[in-house]
């Protein structure tokens, strides 16, 4: 006889699983646009989906043969600049441009050659103060970074850069009153999710090791910069 008592929890189903070879594992991850600066002074800028931070070093994921891989293994000095989901179209403006000349043949079709990216995606150049590549204007968060370590993977397809972040720019609205805090219900990041761009959802809750306390009830409003559009 069974006595043990009924569980309280809901029934869940077991999923069933299959085997795939999907050709990306882009499973949800933060959108940045990387400012280089190229051989003759002028500044590339390129949107990147593989991108993860350790403390204050951010590792970035890039193409072998792209302009902002070739810029990193002579001029260090970058800047990591985060879009808001409403800006996802402006990275798309830029996702088929390249800065190198002739387009290298790695390139997807339709990749084509152009110098002045920042036009090109409608987004305005702002100066740094550390290092010499501009920030985007519009992107609420912006990292002044310089890369320590430009390296191959272990495909030899891709470079690994380890940059190390020397400044960070915030838009004020983000930014916990009297604290050097980004609050988490007033920002939300661009979510590259295989292929496909996505914001974040309501919060629904937070870790113990969080420094940002709130009130927190349940799901809440969607972030307050997620629907402003981009200028």
């Amino acid at each position: 006889m069974n006595t043990a008592p009924p569980s309280t929890q809901p029934a869940q189903s077991v999923a069933t699983h299959q085997e795939i070879d999907p050709c990306i594992l882009y499973f949800g991850t933060p959108v940045v646009l990387l400012s280089t600066e190229n051989h003759d002074g002028s500044f590339n800028l390129a949107p990147i989906s593989s991108a993860w931070a350790l403390g204050r070093t951010v590792v970035i994921g890039l193409g072998r043969e792209g302009q902002t891989a070739y810029n990193l293994g002579s001029r260090p000095d970058l800047v990591i600049s985060l879009p808001t989901p409403a800006q996802w179209s402006a990275v798309e403006q830029l996702a088929p441009l390249t800065g190198r000349n002739p387009v290298p043949s790695s390139k997807p079709k339709g990749c084509r050659f152009e110098p002045d990216k920042f036009a090109a995606a409608g987004l305005i150049s702002e100066p740094s103060h550390l290092v010499r590549p501009p920030r985007v204007a519009e992107c609420p968060i912006q990292l002044e970074a310089r890369a320590e370590r430009v390296q191959l993977d272990a495909s030899g397809d891709f470079v690994i850069v380890e940059a190390v972040v020397c400044k960070v720019h915030a838009d004020a609205r983000i930014v916990v009153p009297g604290t050097d805090h980004i609050d988490p219900a007033a920002w939300s990041p661009l979510i590259y999710n295989f292929r496909h761009y996505f914001g974040l959802g309501p919060e629904l809750g937070h870790s113990y090791r969080t420094q940002t306390p709130r009130n927190f009830k349940g799901p809440t409003a969607e972030p307050a910069l997620a629907d402003a559009a981009p200028n």
